[in-house]
This record gives C-alpha cells, sequence and structure tokens, in this order.
C-alpha cells in the first residue's frame, strides 16, 4: 500500500502540480474575463468549502477550497461553478449588465472561455522554452546501432547504421521522433525511408505489440520496432527563437499523440488501460518528484497540455461544451434556451463524473488489483 504510506513524498509533489497547473488555467479564463470588463465574484483553487481567502479591491473572492481537484473562476451572471446563466440574467439593469458574463458579445464570451485551455498550452511553451535555454534540448540522432533478434526490425531488413529519415511521409529528425510514433502504433504496418550508406531505401515494418513495465511499475501495451540508438541523447543549448520554436513544436507533438492515443481507445485499438485517475498522476507525481525537479517539471508541463486539451473535449460543462454551445449560437442567431442547457450541462456532468470514477477504478485496479 505503498500510495497510502507514501506520505509526503507523494501528495505534496501531486499538490504542488495541479495546484499550479488549475492555477494557470483559472488565470487566463480570469484575466481574459477581467479584459473584457466581466465582474469576477470567485477565484477557487478547489471545490468545496472555503479553507481560507480573501477579498480584492475589485471584489473577487479569492479562495483556497478543501477538494484539491480542481478549480473554478465565478462570473457575474453564473448561477454556479460551471457557468450555468442564473435566473437573475433577466432581471438585471444596465449597469449589471454591462459587467455580466452572459451579457458580453458572442466573441467575447468564447473568447474567455478559451482561455483556460490556452493558458495551458501557454505555459507548457514557456516551460519548455526555459529549459531548452537553460538546460538544453536532449536529442540522439535517428541512427539504428543496434537491430534486435528476431524483431520487427529484423524481419524488415533494417540494418545497423541505417538513419531513419521518413516515418509514413513524416520527417525524423532525431530518435526521440521515432520512438512517439512506433509507441502508439497498435500493431499496424509502418513505413521506413532509410539513408544506407547515401541511397535512400524503403520498408514496410510492422511494430511487435509488447507489455511493457514503466518506471511507476504500470504495465503498458506497447509497439516495438526491436532498435537501440547508436549513442545517448546530447543536450544543446538554444537561442530564445529556436528555444521558443522548438518548445511550440514539442508542445504541438504532445497533443496530438494524445489524440491519437484517445482516438485508439475510442475505436477499441487500444485498451483504456492506460487511462489514469486522480491515484495515478499523484502517483506519477511523487515518483517524478524523487527524479529531481527538472523531470518534474517536465511531467508538470506535459499534464498542463493534457488538462488545457481535455478542457477543450465538446462535453458540456468542460470549456469545450461552452464553445459548443457558442457554434450553436453562432449557427442559430440566438443563445440555446435555459432547458436545453440545463439538460446539457446535466448530461455533461454526468459524463465527467463517469470518467473519473472509471479512471479511478482502472487506477485502483492497476495498482492494487494485480497482487
Amino acid at each position: 500500500m505503498s500510495f497510502l504510506t507514501g506520505g509526503l513524498g507523494t501528495i505534496v509533489p501531486f499538490l504542488v502540480v495541479l495546484t499550479i497547473l488549475v492555477f494557470v488555467h483559472e488565470m487566463g479564463h480570469y484575466l481574459i474575463a477581467r479584459r473584457n470588463g466581466v465582474k469576477v465574484e470567485t477565484f477557487s483553487i478547489g471545490f468545496g468549502p472555503e479553507l481560507f481567502g480573501w477579498f480584492d479591491r475589485s471584489g473577487t473572492r479569492w479562495k483556497l477550497s478543501a477538494i484539491p481537484l480542481g478549480g473554478y473562476v465565478k462570473m457575474y451572471g453564473d448561477a454556479d461553478a460551471a457557468s450555468a446563466p442564473s435566473e437573475a440574467l433577466e432581471h438585471m439593469n444596465e449597469t449589471e449588465r454591462s459587467v455580466s458574463f452572459h451579457h458580453k458579445r458572442l466573441g467575447q464570451r468564447a473568447a474567455i472561455i478559451a482561455a483556460g485551455p490556452a493558458a495551458n498550452f501557454l505555459f507548457t511553451i514557456v516551460v519548455y522554452s526555459i529549459l531548452f535555454m537553460t538546460i538544453g534540448r536532449g536529442v540522439t540522432p535517428p541512427t539504428v546501432g543496434q537491430v534486435m533478434p528476431e524483431s520487427a526490425a529484423a524481419a524488415a531488413g533494417i540494418q545497423a547504421g541505417d538513419v531513419i529519415t521518413r516515418i509514413d511521409g513524416r520527417t525524423i529528425s532525431s530518435f526521440e521522433d521515432i520512438v512517439q510514433v512506433v509507441l502508439l502504433n497498435t500493431g499496424t504496418p509502418i513505413n521506413l525511408a532509410v539513408d544506407r550508406n547515401g541511397t535512400e531505401q524503403k520498408f514496410t515494418v510492422t511494430p511487435q505489440m509488447v507489455d511493457q513495465k514503466d518506471h511507476f511499475g504500470h504495465h503498458h501495451r506497447l509497439g516495438q520496432l526491436g532498435i537501440r540508438a547508436t549513442s545517448q541523447a546530447v543536450f544543446t543549448k538554444l537561442d530564445p527563437a529556436t528555444a521558443v520554436w522548438e518548445a511550440g513544436r514539442q508542445t504541438w507533438l504532445a497533443v496530438t499523440t494524445t489524440l491519437d492515443g484517445v482516438g485508439q481507445m475510442i475505436t477499441g485499438a487500444r485498451t483504456t488501460d492506460d487511462l489514469g485517475g486522480p491515484i495515478k498522476i499523484a502517483t506519477m507525481s511523487g515518483e517524478v518528484a524523487k527524479l529531481g525537479i527538472v523531470p518534474l517539471i517536465n511531467f508538470m508541463a506535459l499534464l498542463s497540455v493534457n488538462l488545457g486539451l481535455i478542457n477543450l473535449f465538446p462535453i458540456p460543462v468542460l470549456d469545450g461544451g461552452h464553445l459548443l454551445f457558442y457554434a450553436a449560437e453562432a449557427v442559430l442567431g440566438r443563445p440555446l434556451g435555459q432547458r436545453a442547457q440545463e439538460y446539457g450541462f446535466r448530461i455533461g456532468l454526468a459524463l465527467v463524473l463517469t470518467l473519473m470514477v472509471f479512471a479511478t477504478w482502472n487506477d485502483v485496479v492497476q495498482r492494487w488489483g494485480g497482487s
């Protein structure tokens, strides 16, 4: 029961990481709301009963709440933390309407909602940029150092010394790029372009599906070519412009990789065993923290991408659900009826709670069900 007995080594890193990411996300909503003249009533880290808080000069209540699994910004005109419209909207006077979120133009409301996920993506780019400028970006040349016997690569004819230049038409510039593509493969053939002694050769390889155990004891079903690199990663410090460019590229890669994984789960090509909840995130936070501050910062940046992306899913209650309602409003020329929005929020809340329960159950089964 290491999770329960791990104590501060697990809980503290988890709370620090989650608090920072939630603060960044909600600060995105807050700043754009204030920029558009919306009165913000509450800025909360966590849900449930308030532990402590204070009012600022604009009347916003900043608070820390008891359940540290998220947060919210409640704006004037909201009925609750999910930004459902209040019944008092119809009875507001002109002064109240001027600071009400729901009386702002469609574009303003959409910008306020989209600002939360955008802040998470921007945070990741800033973190990666700083790391690339100070510590450097680790790059391993995409050269095959060793081909494992009876592997997918050996069967296809890949040889040591080959330089992999493209996979399924995508340019490969590092061994890390190869790993990123192959790990998500579910046993389907991929096309490789290889530079062998100055001559391009093409191969079709079907990665083998293998069960791998990560540093944290979690099992994953992953694709594998059966090749090893020629050397370890070389860290090179980047100038600011290049660092920002590479940080953006790394962030986009994290987005596409996550979407690929989710798509594979939806289609059944990949099991939902990799879907993790709070227990898994807490455990990984503690384990990564033991490796040092830089790995923890990297982990936090990756989680920030996932938090922003998940919030863009078109599920009512999430930011993406609000944006879906606004898209319908743009098409219809009027907001959806209050009853339709209410039912949407109820369905969305049920979906989110179901997903959380399922992910948490996944955590429990994977961590304690196997032994």
